[in-house]
Order: structure tokens, then sequence, then C-alpha cells
């Protein structure tokens, strides 16, 4: 059979998870029946909507949003502090319940998740059903609820999940796209944020299936990569496969939560760089090489999105993560403001083990042959005087702005 991918999204999470824990605490007020929402001190950076109950929403309010707009649209809205040590738990619980259907699943956030349902599709009499008795069961079992989108795309599945909520299940398969996605607004397109949208509709691009038809040249013109990354969406293009095991976990990474979020091109490199920098040298010092290299962008609604590419030959070179981190970003920002990046690279092999070059990466590797011995000195010059003897001067006195993982 062909491949048939779900995308599994707890309903407002962050806020049923905390209604679920006052409940068992001993409150009285279910903050999934009132106007209610999950924020940060007003007076801080993160004074903004962090999850919102379904009658908040009827006000008007927003993920996403400062608070102090929030109430401004509903003066009587309860909000409670976010409790990330909760969640986290929340998370380990639903993992493991969805573990038991099948262990193919590749966390992509707190609270979503694909599973790839080929491999047990012999033990349910279809997709919907399998769904149905994952949603069923984690409403009974976890006591929240989720939303279950099916397809035999990603972005597809990803799309499903995101139509009518709550604690429904919807399919998108290829053959329905005309149908369920090409009439929705621009806005309800993955990755299309309001800054993309702004764009389109100048173009006179105004629906999903206008994107679809649109001349790609000219998305490129004006949105550059994202534009095509846009367009490949809009007409379910995605090959990636759903990745059961992380790349982290065989693999050399680092990530950068910002002091201040990041919002221009600039800023964002500025970190990428810095990341480069010590990606590189961590495998460098490992006495390996990487095959894979993937870039984690975190919004400051805490949503977190990642994108990853292959190389020709394995790598271990400063510039070479640091361009290939930039081009990924460049194709997956959707120009929110960014309160985390990470570079994370996988499929190690060591140094030292011979590589049967191609015609393709040959400027690659000579790249990395004339920057080697350079990259080998300044680590040697960091290792014996610390890791600021040596520093770029894009990075100087930028450093504070950075807490590394």
């Amino acid at each position: 059979m062909d491949s048939v991918i779900f995308h599994i999204d707890v309903n407002s999470a962050y806020l049923s998870w905390t209604a679920l824990e006052r409940l068992a605490k001993g409150d009285n007020v279910d903050l999934r029946q009132v106007p209610a929402i999950v924020g940060g001190d007003m007076e801080k950076r993160h004074g903004v909507v962090l999850a919102k109950s379904g009658p908040a929403k009827k006000y008007g309010v927003r993920t996403g949003e400062p608070v102090v707009h929030a109430f401004r649209k509903c003066p009587s809205l309860l909000m409670v502090p976010p409790d990330h040590t909760l969640y986290a738990r929340r998370s380990r619980e639903l993992m493991t319940y969805l573990s038991d259907f099948c262990p193919d699943l590749e966390q992509v956030s707190v609270d979503e998740c694909y599973m790839d349902y080929t491999p047990i599709a012999g033990n349910y009499l279809t997709p919907m059903s399998c769904a149905d008795m994952i949603r069923d069961g984690i409403r009974k079992t976890l006591g929240f609820t989720v939303n279950v989108g099916i397809s035999d795309r990603k972005v597809l599945a990803k799309m499903a999940s995101d139509f009518r909520k709550p604690d429904l299940t919807h399919t998108l398969f290829s053959d329905e796209i005309e149908k369920k996605m090409w009439p929705l607004p621009l806005s309800s397109l993955y990755m299309c944020g309001a800054s993309s949208v702004e764009t389109l509709q100048k173009l006179e691009i105004l629906t999903i299936g206008d994107l679809a038809h649109a001349d790609l040249g000219i998305l490129e013109a004006h949105l550059k990569s994202h534009g095509r990354l846009l367009w490949q969406y809009a007409n379910g293009i995605d090959p990636s496969p759903v990745l059961s095991q992380p790349a982290e976990a065989k693999g050399i990474g680092n990530s950068i939560t910002l002091s201040h979020d990041a919002v221009t091109v600039q800023e964002a490199r500025t970190a990428l760089l810095s990341l480069a920098e010590s990606v590189a040298a961590r495998l460098r010092s490992a006495g390996m090489k990487a095959l894979t290299e993937s870039v984690e962008i975190k919004y400051a609604d805490f949503r977190t999105v990642s994108h990853q590419t292959t190389f020709l030959s394995p790598v271990d070179s400063d510039q070479i993560i640091y361009e290939t981190a930039c081009r990924l970003f460049e194709e997956t920002w959707n120009h929110g403001p960014i309160r985390l990046l990470g570079i994370r690279t996988a499929r190690l092999c060591p140094a030292s083990e011979p590589v049967q070059l191609s015609l393709f990466d040959s400027r690659q590797s000579v790249v990395s042959e004339k920057q080697h011995k350079l990259d080998e000195a300044i680590d040697a010059i960091r290792k014996r005087y610390g890791k600021d003897a040596v520093v770029r001067g894009s990075l100087l006195g930028r450093r504070e702005d950075f807490q590394k993982h």
C-alpha cells in the first residue's frame, strides 16, 4: 500500500494540561470552559499568549499576540503562567501512549508528532478507525484531546490536523488537495506567515489554489527560496519520511536561546555563525564528519520547526556548516520572531575514513581542504587560550546575547 502518515496534535496543549493539573489539585474552575489563557508576565519579553481556551477564542484572542492585547479584547480573561516541567511530563506520557500503537514516531514539538501508520496498517480496518481509536484512548486515559490528520504526505497530514477542532480526525490525501485545501486562504497553509501572505496578496494570490498554480519564477523573485517551499506545500509536495530517531541521538549539535527575539535575517545569521563554529569544532574534536545537517527554529510562541539536508561528502568545516545552515534557515523561516536557533549534524563518520568523491562535490572538497588547516589552527589557539581567544568580528560583543544548550 502507499505510505500513510498521521499527524497528531494536542488541542490547546498548554491550556488543557494546565487545566487538568489545577482540577487535580482541587480547583473548581475548568480553564477550558471559561475565557482563559496561558501567558507570561506582561512586563517581560515573554508576555504573549501561549495557549487559549475555546471561549477566549470567541473574543478574538489569538495565540502569539501580546497578553495586554488579549486583555483589551476580554477584560475578564483568566491568565495562568506556563509550567514547562508539567508540559514535558505530559508530553512524555503522550509519546509513551502512542508508542504502544506504533514505535515509528517523529516528535516535532512538545505537543505534536508524526506517526508512520503504514507498518501497522494490517492491524486496523482503516486509517480512520485507528486514528479514532487513538483519539478516544488519549481522551479516556490521559484526559485531554487531540486532532489527527491523515495523509500520504507529512505536510498534508499537518494541514489536515489543523482543520476543524477539537477532538477530530481529518484526511487530506494528495487526491483531495483540490477539493479540501486549494479553496482555503493563504494563511491556512503551513509555513505561510503574515509577511508571506501580505506579499502574495499584492501579487493577487489569495488562496492556496492560486499559489499552487502561480508562476514559480515570480514567487522566487519575491520570496526567494521560501516562495518555492510554499509552492511545493501548496501542491502537496513533501517527500520527507517519518524520522523515528532524532538526529541528535547519533550526532553533534548545539542550540542558542536568544536574549531578545531575532526578527531579521542578519540577527539569525549572527547566531547561526556562532553555532556553526561550535558544532564544527566539536566534530573536529571528536574526529568525526557529518553527512547530514538540520536547522531548528523555535518561535516566540514556542512553536518549533526544523529542516534538514544531506551532503554529497561528509563535512566538518565551519564555512560549509554555516552556509548550509543559512540556506536551511531561509527556506524554513516564516518571518516570525525567533526565540531559539539550533544546528544539528548526524550520520557521522570518522574524519580519517576515505571518501569517494564525485564530480558534483569537488568544489565542496576544495573549500574544506583550503580551510582545514586554518580551522585546526584556530581550534588549537582556543584550546590553549580559551574559546574567546579568536572571535570573528561579527561576533564581537555578542557572546552575552546567547545562551547555549
